[in-house]
């Protein structure tokens, strides 16, 4: 299948069980379709809100990544296309973000050092796989956009991701929102409030999430304020979401500690 020059989509994934996957889910406030993929967890947007908005699909997607990623112990990989460009965005913890794209003619666009941190941060193996992902860094005029993201599926597939049927480079949002409905084991989640998404991620990972609503609160906060003077709508929310939830966090925490 060939990426489409006017459908715009994309998929969050993390290296990690569905169950595991919900608290995050929840705390971006975004209804999501939450699908297994193989060892990892897909997550499909059931809403598109960089439709008609200033930020691309890439920079919702990314900011959503990052966000989530604050919160979690793995990492999130964000895969997206739009307008004949394809690419992704790999967001762990606090460490600078990982992102490479290729136009519609399957042109290279970022920092070939892109690839060295994927394989690193997700397993993979540091000779042969490297070797196939550095490949997609190099001029190939035989390769367009599809190709390249097909590729990088594929090698990913080594490191035990699997996408279910349907979900599949170069489809719009909505047919990947309906392929991940019934995609088995999948289940939407609502985007809920602040004080639910906290206790669902304080159940989940006990005292880790605690510790991590200093860092997130930290890192929200001049995120709040670069992402005002760029105007950038995404990374905003991002930044209100550390903000939120690591205050949220650590009130938590200390209502559970014991006097």
């Amino acid at each position: 299948m060939s990426i489409s020059r006017t459908a715009a989509g994309g998929l969050l994934l993390c290296p990690t069980e569905p169950l595991a996957s919900r608290p995050a889910a929840h705390l971006l406030r975004q209804r999501m379709v939450l699908a297994p993929a193989g060892e990892w967890t897909v997550l499909v947007p059931v809403d598109t809100p960089w439709r008609g908005a200033e930020e691309s699909v890439a920079e919702v997607l990314a900011g959503w990544g990052s966000a989530v990623a604050v919160g979690t112990p793995w990492p999130v990989l964000s895969l997206w296309w739009e307008d004949g460009r394809s690419g992704f965005a790999l967001a762990s913890g606090f460490r600078r973000p990982a992102a490479y794209a290729w136009d519609a003619a399957g042109r290279p666009d970022g920092d070939p050092d892109a690839m060295r941190t994927l394989a690193a941060r997700l397993g993979l193996d540091p000779v042969l796989d490297l070797e196939e992902l550095e490949r997609l860094t190099r001029p190939d005029e035989a390769a367009d956009g599809s190709t390249r993201m097909i590729g990088l599926i594929a090698l990913l597939s080594r490191a035990g991701m699997a996408l279910p049927a349907g979900l599949s480079p170069g489809e719009s949002a909505d047919r990947l929102r309906a392929a991940a409905r019934v995609a088995p084991g999948a289940r939407t989640v609502e985007g809920s409030g602040w004080r639910d998404a906290v206790r669902a991620e304080l159940d989940a990972h006990g005292a880790w999430a605690r510790r991590t609503g200093a860092l997130q609160l930290a890192a929200g906060v001049p995120l709040v304020v670069w992402a005002a003077r760029r105007r950038s709508p995404g990374w905003l929310a991002a930044g209100a979401l550390l903000v939120a939830h690591g205050a949220a966090a650590l009130a938590s925490g200390r209502a559970r500690t014991p006097r």
